[in-house]
């Protein structure tokens, strides 16, 4: 049978496959060489080196995510939607733990401004707006929410909640709680300290 021909759009998927069974730190075009069954010199007329595949893998994380985040928070507002985005978030990092590592790596920052990452950013602040929050608070929200999902799901996925009861999912549960309730009753900032001058 003749194999299919390999372009980028398919070794990037094949990636990101390879990072979901080995993680996403393995995976090297040599790697991949090794599951098509060809020489590696051969995929370098698709990819420039193993960097350049990664980035390619985190940008198809990005834009599935972003994808599925979309569809999850259509239509939906308040505590509906904070849960259905931390839903996807913690979902997709189950189906798939290497693209979710993939979804976080560091890029430039051109490649960055031209990835799905600002739709993240966009539809956090999107589901914002069912909160009272002005700026700099609702900035200091995105950060929150991103820090809590991404935290969580870190710390599930590595096995730290495994030892301990009560169930995560109760967990989980009672966390999207808190931060509803948080977002509803955001508190003010705290006031700096007067300087008063040395103590005598």
């Amino acid at each position: 049978m003749e194999r299919p021909a390999l372009n980028a759009r398919r070794l990037t998927e094949a990636g990101a496959e390879l990072a979901d069974e080995v993680g996403f730190e393995q995976v090297t075009v040599s790697e991949l060489a090794r599951r098509f069954d060809v020489k590696t010199a051969s995929l370098y007329s698709h990819v420039r080196n193993s960097e350049d595949l990664k980035v390619r893998i985190a940008l198809l994380a990005l834009e599935e995510l972003a994808d599925r985040a979309s569809d999850a928070v259509a239509g939906r507002s308040g505590k509906d939607a904070l849960t259905a985005l931390a839903n996807v978030y913690r979902d997709y990092a189950r189906e798939h733990p290497g693209r979710y590592t993939a979804a976080r790596y560091r890029l430039d920052p051109e490649t960055a401004a031209n990835s799905a990452g600002p739709r993240h950013a966009r539809m956090t602040r999107a589901v914002l707006r069912g909160y009272d929050l002005d700026e700099p608070d609702r900035t200091h929200a995105v950060r929150l929410l991103g820090s809590v999902f991404h935290g969580y799901v870190s710390l599930e996925s590595g096995g730290g909640f495994d030892h301990s009861a009560p169930d995560t999912e109760q967990t989980w549960t009672r966390t999207l709680d808190a931060l509803d309730a948080l977002l509803r009753h955001w508190p003010a900032p705290s006031v700096p300290p007067t300087d008063q001058g040395p103590t005598p």
